[in-house]
């Protein structure tokens, strides 16, 4: 069937859901049920849907590891969302501000406020990328929960043509438009509680999904030692805390002199650690860690 001939009508996404057929009937606590119920299924939903999350994550850790970036894109709520997982990234894992970079259709003011008709706005797709400077190599991952957006078709097609490797992530069995993307991502959320509103269900399976996607490959590149966020930087009175609370764990120190080895790491609990394991300078640390590619758990496991 080609795209003209499908109709948005068809979409699990846009059908009504007999479970909240009659909700505006139900008491509070019946409709908190009903979300609940339905929420409670978007995780096996996911699930089935970690074949193409792997591959995904697999191209995502050797772009970066080759010199290359992530890049989110889409519209609404799947703009906002790929905009908030990249934002996240450089005060989580100390990473470049560029790795991972979020856009959405309309701009940053679309971000807070709905700018209507911008995922029907193909034409601004390739001036928002040519800004945020897409080139061979890069990860676009392009997020459009029906399938319908424009915008966001567009984005897979001009990152296609400029040698960058594609990802499509939808919330049904099928885009209402077809992408000709190197992986497809689908997690049919199924109809939402609100007829339509994909800020819902789909939006869930979305936050997960990409959640799944960057924590991944910030595992595979070394940010993280077992669990514990070993790449943060302290820069507020909570991460101190956590970031001091690692590397007591990580070299037997007490409290205080593990705050004390974070404060002569410039606040970085990697090269406390390593300070404190090899009992060497910052700089030396600074260098073994580079000369590890970041690894931590090689340095340790050394020991």
């Amino acid at each position: 069937m080609t795209d003209s001939e499908k109709s948005r009508g068809d979409l699990t996404t846009e059908k009504q859901n007999p479970l909240s057929a009659d909700l505006d009937t139900l008491s509070t606590i019946e409709i908190l049920t009903v979300i609940n119920n339905e929420d409670s299924a978007i995780a096996d939903r996911v699930k089935e849907a970690i074949p193409e999350i792997e591959k995904t994550v697999e191209i995502t850790t050797e772009a970066i590891q080759n010199g290359n970036r992530i890049f989110y894109i889409g519209a609404g709520t799947s703009g906002r969302l790929g905009v908030l997982d990249a934002s996240e990234m450089p005060p989580t894992f100390s990473v470049p501000q560029n790795w991972f970079t979020g856009i959405i259709a309309g701009g940053d003011d679309a971000i807070r406020k709905s700018i209507e008709g911008a995922e029907d706005k193909p034409e601004n797709a390739e001036k928002d990328l040519m800004e945020a400077g897409l080139s061979a190599g890069d990860v676009l991952i392009g997020i459009s929960t029906s399938g319908a957006a424009a915008y966001v078709m567009a984005a897979i097609e001009l990152a296609k043509s400029n040698n960058a490797n594609t990802v499509y992530l939808i919330c049904n069995p099928e885009p209402y438009l077809d992408a000709d993307a190197d992986i497809i991502i689908r997690v049919d959320v199924g109809p939402e509680v609100i007829t339509g509103s994909t800020r819902m269900k789909a939006g869930t399976a979305t936050k997960l999904v990409l959640n799944m996607i960057s924590t991944a490959t910030m595992v595979k590149l070394g940010k993280v030692y077992g669990n514990l966020m070993v790449d943060l930087m302290a820069v507020n009175d909570k991460l101190v805390d956590r970031g001091t609370r690692i590397i007591a764990q990580l070299t037997d120190l007490d409290y205080e002199d593990a705050k004390s080895a974070l404060f002569k790491a410039d606040k970085s609990v990697k090269k406390a650690v390593v300070m404190v394991k090899k009992n060497c300078s910052l700089e030396e640390a600074e260098k073994t860690l580079e000369e590890a590619g970041g690894a931590i758990r090689k340095l340790l496991n050394s020991d």
